[in-house]
Parts: structure tokens; C-alpha cells; sequence
């Protein structure tokens, strides 16, 4: 988890230097290009094998909201300080939990509303609105964050038929078609220190992704949750060093009190699981 926040932090402080020469469309489609080629062994292996019955939908929703999100990501990135970009995208297992209720049945108990509801005041300490005015930088990564949150929803009910794999190469090729027309409706010819820095994007998000599975594979979500609060020490760190950009302590109370959140909710669904009995009615999606 450690080296998955590092690369996660390299990824944004890429894109925060490369700023706004590219437009985000065409920026995020060069991205996933790139990515593509990293993935392509795997993508080749998931068209030989075929789709299950009733995933091509599911996919396409997917790619689609991914589409939506990187490109509003991007736009937040070139705008925001690196730190706050990462302490809004914690939202995302709130959107993820939220959506599951909603849209999957899933039953929401009194602990996971009260964690719920920390999640968001952390994120309007973040914004403080009504103190500041909302940037569309900020704007744009609560739009992408709530759609990173909707993909990987539908991630959850691909994942039981399909292999991760199978999932990251097909979502690679979907989101890389579905820029395509907005890239080039916006085309600024890239030179070739921008195609090289968005390849140290799509490296280190490759990268990120692998150790990450790799973490979730050696221990339990209750260890590997709490570690990524990490991410935004290191972000935090990026931007006092590489763009001079001051230390908001707001940022990091609200980030801090997100985590916490995400973290208790996590540690509450383990121990219902280790019970292996169906628990009282209260607790049961605490």
C-alpha cells in the first residue's frame, strides 16, 4: 500500500506538471493509449475467452462512466493542489457504499450512516463552502469521484464473473475508444516531452493498480485501508516541494476524517464476517 500511494502520487504530480498545455480530453485519451499497450496481453487473452452472458452492457456503462471521470480528473488535476485533488477522490468508497444501497439493495445501518455522514462533513471542511468559493477545479473532482465511485460499483458485480485481468484491460479499451471523439474534437498536437510524461502516468497508474492488488492479496482490508491516508502525506509532500504549493490544514482534517470513515466502516465489515453467524438486525450492515 505504501508503494501504491507513492505511485498514485507520482501519477497526479505528472499530470499537475503537465498542467494545462493539453486539453483533458485529449491528455486522458494519450494516457490510456499508452496503458493500453501495457495491457494488451491481457486484453488479447479476455477477447479469445469471450464475454459472459449479460456483462457487454455492464462494460459499456462502465467505460462510460469512466470516460466521464478522467476527463473531469484531469481537469481538476491541472487546476487543483495535488493535495486536495487526493483528499477529494477519498470520497469514492462513500459514493461506492451509497451506490450499493441504492442501486443493489444493500441494507445501510446506523454505524455506516454515521460514517457516512463524518465522510461528507470531512469533505465540506475540504471545500468549505460559503468561506471560499467553489472552484470548478473542485467541482470537477467531486463529479469525478462520484463516477470512479459508480465504475467501480459495477466493477463489484463484474468481478464475481470475470477476472481482474480481464476487468482492467476491457475498461482500458472502452475508455480508450470512448475519449477518442472528444480528443480529437479538441486535438493540440503533442510534443514529445508531453507524450513522455503522460507515459510516466501510465506507468506508475499500471504500477499502482498491481501493488495494490498485490496488498489486498497479502492482508486484510482492515491493514491496508487505514495505510492510504498515507497517499495524502505524500501529495501533500509533493506539492510544498514541486509546485510550492502551501500546506492547508483544512485539507488534511478533512481528508483525515474521510479516511477515518472509509477505515471504520472496513474494520466493522470484518468483524461481521469473522463472526460467520448472521448478525442482529442493527449491526448487520454496520
Amino acid at each position: 500500500m505504501l508503494a501504491t500511494g507513492l505511485s498514485f502520487v507520482a501519477v497526479t504530480g505528472t499530470v499537475r506538471h503537465l498542467g494545462t498545455a493539453l486539453p483533458s480530453a485529449e491528455a486522458a485519451f494519450l494516457r490510456f493509449v499508452i496503458g493500453l499497450v501495457f495491457l494488451l496481453p491481457a486484453l488479447i487473452v479476455a477477447l479469445r475467452a469471450g464475454l459472459p452472458e449479460g456483462t457487454p452492457r455492464l462494460i459499456l456503462g462502465r467505460g462510460v462512466l469512466h470516460v466521464i471521470a478522467v476527463i473531469l480528473w484531469f481537469y481538476a488535476m491541472a487546476r487543483l493542489p495535488v493535495a486536495e485533488v487526493t483528499a477529494i477522490g477519498y470520497l469514492n468508497p462513500i459514493v461506492v457504499t451509497v451506490g450499493a444501497a441504492v442501486f443493489l439493495g444493500e441494507k445501510l445501518a446506523f454505524r455506516r450512516i454515521a460514517a457516512i455522514v463524518v465522510a461528507l462533513i470531512g469533505a465540506l471542511v475540504i471545500l468549505r463552502p460559503g468561506v471560499r468559493e467553489i472552484s470548478d477545479g473542485q467541482l470537477a473532482q467531486l463529479g469525478a469521484a462520484t463516477c470512479f465511485g459508480l465504475s467501480y460499483l459495477i466493477a463489484k458485480r463484474l468481478s464475481s464473473v470475470m477476472s481482474a485481468g480481464a476487468l482492467v484491460a476491457l475498461l482500458s479499451l472502452t475508455v480508450t475508444i470512448g475519449l477518442a471523439p472528444f480528443a480529437i474534437a479538441a486535438w493540440v498536437p503533442p510534443t514529445l516531452t508531453q507524450i513522455g510524461q503522460l507515459a510516466i502516468v501510465a506507468a506508475f497508474a499500471t504500477l499502482g493498480h498491481y501493488s495494490m492488488a498485490r496488498a489486498f492479496a497479502a492482508a486484510p482490508l482492515t491493514v491496508t485501508q487505514p495505510v492510504t491516508f498515507l497517499q495524502l502525506v505524500w501529495a501533500t509532500l509533493l506539492g510544498v516541494i514541486a509546485f510550492s504549493e502551501p500546506v492547508d490544514p483544512y485539507i488534511l482534517i478533512g481528508g483525515a476524517m474521510i479516511i477515518a470513515a472509509i477505515s471504520y466502516m472496513t474494520w466493522r465489515e470484518a468483524q461481521v464476517r469473522r463472526r460467520g453467524v448472521t448478525p442482529a438486525a442493527v449491526e448487520a450492515e454496520a
